[in-house]
């Protein structure tokens, strides 16, 4: 067993794909196969289930990609203090943002970083909360931005950078839209728009509202803002959206109000797992976002 085996059987794990791991790795398909085969002959366990649509991880090959990560991290760790290396000017990172929320300094912040390491490529994607969460878990996500319950801190480092409260949306003409604060209670006979399923936030409004004493009624969950606020203008429904939305809002189409405490907050941050190995462009991104 060697280093470079464990490197291609994480990267094949990460990307749950021979072709693209072969890509990333600039090597050839063949080559990666091979040496996955090789690997699970040395280690008596086959590592991955392969069909002609995907490629999962067996339970063997669950049991060992942590420890791999581990050995691979502390391989290169070694390189880099012989070395002497303490920057990098190329790589990959891969990073899951919301699509719903604005993550405005976020981006400006890539730019910098971008402008400053213009080899490092940076690979964006597309996902709700949950699924980046289980990106950055199963490796096949460097970090991610997300939002970060108390309870889950344990299994992340984080920076965190935005915390907006939740405000009310109705359209002006709403019964309750001359009120100055609305209670949740006020709110069990309307009819929510509401984030997706794949949203932390999802589960945290139904909560709130269960606190409150009733299970809100739901006509749409969708992870695109502009047709929440487009179902809110047509009289339809009501939506929480963050405070920074709101104010973008047209005050002649839509009433935006605060929610009586307790509060709830869009709360995020830029995560990544604790004890994972993380490429040199990823700690470069972390330190260069740090010292902003």
């Amino acid at each position: 067993m060697d280093i470079r085996q464990l490197e291609y059987f994480i990267e094949v794990a990460r990307q749950r794909s021979f072709s693209k791991a072969a890509e990333t790795l600039h090597v050839s398909q063949p080559s990666i196969s091979k040496t996955i085969k090789d690997l699970e002959t040395q280690l008596g366990s086959t590592l991955f289930y392969r069909n002609t649509k995907i490629v999962e991880l067996t339970d063997a090959g669950e049991a060992i990609l942590e420890q791999a990560q581990q050995i691979v991290s502390s391989f290169l760790n070694i390189n880099v203090q012989l070395k002497g290396i303490t920057k990098l000017q190329t790589g990959k990172i891969h990073i899951g943002l919301p699509p719903i929320t604005g993550v405005s300094d976020f981006a400006q912040s890539l730019g910098q970083f971008k402008n400053e390491y213009p080899n490092i490529q940076i690979k964006l994607y597309e996902y709700g909360s949950k699924k980046i969460e289980l990106g950055i878990q199963d490796g096949t996500l460097d970090m991610g931005i997300i939002y970060v319950p108390c309870e889950e801190e344990e299994l992340y480092e984080k920076l965190s950078f935005v915390r907006d409260r939740l405000n009310i949306v109705m359209h002006p003409q709403h019964p309750l839209a001359g009120r100055s604060v609305i209670a949740y209670q006020d709110l069990k006979d309307e009819q929510f728009v509401l984030y997706s399923n794949d949203y932390i936030l999802h589960d945290k409004i139904i909560e709130r509202c269960k606190a409150a004493g009733f299970i809100p009624h739901i006509i749409f969950e969708t992870s695109q803002q502009e047709l929440m606020t487009q179902i809110v203008a047509a009289r339809l429904g009501v939506a929480l959206l963050p405070g920074k939305v709101c104010r973008e809002l047209n005050p002649d189409s839509f009433t935006t109000l605060p929610m009586a405490d307790p509060q709830l907050y869009l709360q995020l941050a830029m995560a990544w797992k604790k004890g994972r190995y993380l490429s040199h462009a990823a700690r470069e991104l972390i330190a260069f976002i740090k010292q902003e």
